[in-house]
């Protein structure tokens, strides 16, 4: 399968890209905006599992003719994950607008834009699934935490347009989902809880996302599926 995993530098992403490189069928798109990360991590999946990936430096909230470009060698998509996050720790009194701006040009904007630029080839696929990563402070039932306000919100639009998208897609044979994680070690959760100490491992959770992405397309669809067994 061809399949392309935004925000693959680091954490959830990195360790994505590393389980689906254990199946050496699968031919796998990594994007960041890292490009020294994005080289290590090539060379990691093709010497432990000797799968050569296709590496890509891109800000997904650049313009979408630069990645239509880059991806013009694949006729289809078969799977596409949504990683790239961004999270801004700070109480709401004290988020700029540029912040909040940044933070959904990110979070949902490049996500957006992504599932744009490779609508016509996902179409082409009989597994296509669009996977988006969001975030268990997105859900309206979920608890909610101080200085995560623009984080929150973000997560919470990427999921509702989740929903949106599989209505919208449904006629194209295309699967929508969106998985929102709980507590996950990385960066990301050490930046928004520091002294958070119970969490699940990023490659566990990677474990998950390749599963589901490859297997449950015809079984899901427009889901908000919650990954936590506790909230930080």
């Amino acid at each position: 399968m061809n399949i392309i995993i935004t925000g693959a530098s680091r954490g959830i992403g990195y360790d994505t890209v590393l389980e689906f490189s254990k199946n050496n069928k699968n031919k796998i798109i990594a994007i960041s905006r890292n490009i020294s990360e994005l080289e290590k991590l090539k060379q990691k999946c093709y010497e432990q599992y000797e799968n050569n990936i296709h590496i890509i430096e891109y800000d997904i909230t650049d313009d979408q003719a630069i990645l239509k470009h880059k991806l013009e060698e694949y006729e289809k998509i078969d799977i596409l994950i949504n990683n790239a996050g961004l999270l801004i720790n700070k109480p709401f009194w004290d988020l700029s607008i540029e912040d909040w701006q940044e933070t959904f040009n990110v979070n949902l904007f490049g996500a957006v834009k992504v599932i744009q630029t490779v609508f016509d080839k996902i179409t082409k696929s009989e597994y296509a699934h669009v996977v988006n990563i969001g975030s268990m402070g997105g859900i309206s039932v979920a608890q909610k935490f101080a200085g995560l306000s623009a984080y929150s919100s973000s997560k919470a639009a990427l999921g509702n347009l989740t929903e949106c998208l599989a209505e919208e897609f449904k006629d194209h044979n295309v699967s929508v989902n969106c998985i929102c994680l709980g507590a996950v070690n990385t960066e990301m959760l050490r930046l928004a809880f520091p002294d958070c100490t119970d969490s699940f491992k990023s490659e566990d959770i990677a474990r998950f996302i390749c599963d589901f992405s490859s297997n449950y397309a015809k079984l899901f669809n427009g889901k908000i599926i919650p990954i936590s067994s506790s909230t930080p």
